[in-house]
């Protein structure tokens, strides 16, 4: 009878000791599908430690949590090397395709435009969007605009039906270094000009 006990345990043993030794197995192998460049590898969670040159990459289906060893963090994530594991980190917003940090985001997705780290649906106030680099740039602020010019016609003040006159003006020194998105600095109008000049043709100055 003891004889019997002492096989049925064996048994027991034997069968729990089979699903670990076949994991260690596949894992040191190579050959699970998801254990791709691990170091350690769980069948049901893949990746748990990767080769040093290689960063972790976790995610979660419902309730469980998946591991794979990549080259290159995908779009939302960003790169963390630390001392024991490389880590793909998420970035915090969901519109952020690529980021430097979890909360500064480097470039937006589609339909979003990008100002100091953040994404916009539309443009803060005081930026205009450019959608060439899907940002948004910070306008200036012009000064006053100065009196109208002249009328002139080819530097001629006089001698002619019509002519034009301009008005200009300044941008802030800060705006211009900044190379920020700046309306009109310079307009012109038509404007009637002497047909006759008194005295001879008096040509335009400055």
């Amino acid at each position: 009878m003891q004889w019997i006990i002492f096989m049925l345990l064996l048994f027991i043993s034997s069968m729990e000791m089979l699903p670990q030794n076949r994991w260690k197995k596949q894992a040191s192998a190579g050959v699970l599908e998801n254990c791709t460049g691990c170091v350690l590898c769980s069948e049901d969670n893949g990746c748990i430690t990767c080769h040093h040159r290689l960063f972790l990459l976790i995610w979660r289906d419902g309730i469980r949590q998946y591991g794979m060893c990549v080259h290159t963090c995908p779009p939302g994530y960003f790169g963390v090397r630390g001392l024991e594991v490389n880590r793909c980190t998420k970035c915090r917003s969901p519109s952020c395709e690529s980021c430097f940090s979890r909360d500064f985001c480097m470039k937006c997705k589609d339909k979003f435009y990008l100002y100091k780290g953040q994404c916009f649906r539309q443009c803060p106030p005081g930026t205009a969007a450019q959608p060439g680099t899907r940002e948004c740039q910070e306008t200036c602020e012009p000064g006053p605009w100065s009196e109208w010019s002249a009328c002139t016609h080819e530097s001629r003040t006089c001698g002619c039906k019509w002519g034009v006159e301009t008005r200009v003006r300044e941008v802030p020194e800060a705006a211009r270094e900044e190379g920020t998105a700046c309306p009109a600095l310079l307009e012109t109008r038509r404007c009637r000009m002497k047909k006759h000049c008194p005295g001879g043709e008096h040509r335009a100055t400055g």
